[in-house]
């Protein structure tokens, strides 16, 4: 059984742009052929999208032809939107919230929902939570940063308490960059290069500034293997144990800075999260394998944006795991994710 943990949704139209605050950047379809659309923000095309975005016939038509049985499903990542007013931002979530909800619902073998809220207000986005939980989706998509606020400030710690008390899973992605003024080369470098460093900077200082620590229920995933981080991880713990291979201090070891603030060493907070596989080889996988255990991956192929494996999973499968460990790796660590192992058996 796969279960793909990464895959993006884009509503077929959005709501009118009327008199809103932002509407300078308020996202409009503009269908130019059939199953196609640009995605307008202001005068320029954000990006070209298909019919798989907003047609679940179509996706269960490539699932089944992908080898795929069901899929987690977010929204396009720059409809997060915390560059809008906190007004509009919340009537953007509300608004795909209930887009997600309304596909989750008609196949719920085949969907699994994420909605998002409007972490530019941190307390209205902790309030919104219940309205997620509500609708019966499995938790939130959030950005790596929120207009350049770090998820690791204290302003966003109650967020992810509300999260872990109402059982809902977070899903990290990377988001906006805030180093792209240092990337030079074309304009997919940003991509190549941006994008996971920006994720390596987030796991990174969440873990530093003890956020896992203070939400040790709270299940959170993170797009495209954690990026940079699991290079940094090493260092870190060296940082925190002046070890080497993960070893544990010794008891005349002195105390460092990050083992003063820190019960838990950045080895065991970095076990506890969740990576998705699209790391693009099967050496940097098996590092996520050694290094975060199988235990800690899920299968993801950010459907319907990146070129997937034919099939899906080939890599994985190629690699000599054991079967218990790809199933672990396909469906059941994405089923933990989203907190409703027990509500589906993965073998079936």
């Amino acid at each position: 059984m796969i279960i793909d943990m990464h895959c993006h949704v884009v509503p077929k139209d959005f709501d009118p742009v009327d008199s809103r605050s932002s509407a300078r950047d308020w996202p409009v379809m503009e269908h130019f052929e059939p199953g196609r659309a640009r995605v307008m923000i202001g005068d320029s095309n954000f990006r070209t999208v298909t019919s798989q975005n907003w047609d679940s016939d179509r996706r269960v038509e490539d699932m089944a032809r992908e080898g795929v049985d069901a899929q987690v499903i977010s929204p396009m990542p720059q409809l997060l939107s915390y560059w809008f007013t906190a007004r509009d931002g919340l009537e953007m979530s509300r608004y795909l919230n209930e887009f997600i909800a309304e596909m989750a619902h008609s196949s719920p073998d085949k969907f699994h929902g994420l909605g998002i809220v409007p972490m530019q207000d941190p307390e209205n986005a902790t309030k919104e939570l219940t309205e997620v939980k509500k609708l019966g989706l499995r938790g939130v998509e959030i950005g790596t940063n929120v207009v350049g606020l770090s998820l690791a400030e204290e302003r966003f710690l109650p967020f992810f308490k509300e999260a872990e008390r109402l059982d809902l899973s977070v899903f990290v992605h990377a988001l906006h960059p805030t180093m792209v003024d240092r990337i030079q080369g074309p304009e997919v470098a940003v991509n190549a290069i941006g994008f996971p460093t920006e994720t390596g900077l987030t796991i990174g200082s969440m873990i530093a500034a003890g956020v896992f620590e203070a939400v040790p229920e709270l299940r959170l995933a993170f797009s495209h293997g954690g990026g940079t981080f699991p290079a940094l991880l090493p260092r870190m713990q060296n940082a925190w144990a002046r070890t080497w291979n993960g070893e544990a201090p010794g008891p005349d070891t002195p105390a460092t800075p990050l083992r003063e603030r820190l019960q838990k060493s950045p080895y065991e907070s970095a076990r506890t999260l969740y990576y998705d596989t699209l790391v693009f080889d099967h050496r940097a996988i098996r590092y996520l394998a050694d290094l975060m255990g199988t235990s800690q991956l899920a299968i993801g192929t950010d459907y319907p944006f990146a070129e997937r494996e034919q099939p899906v999973g080939k890599t994985l499968a190629s690699m000599g795991f054991s079967t218990d460990e790809l199933e672990d790796m396909t469906s059941r660590n994405c089923l933990r994710f989203l907190g409703i192992s027990g509500e589906i058996n993965a073998s079936d």
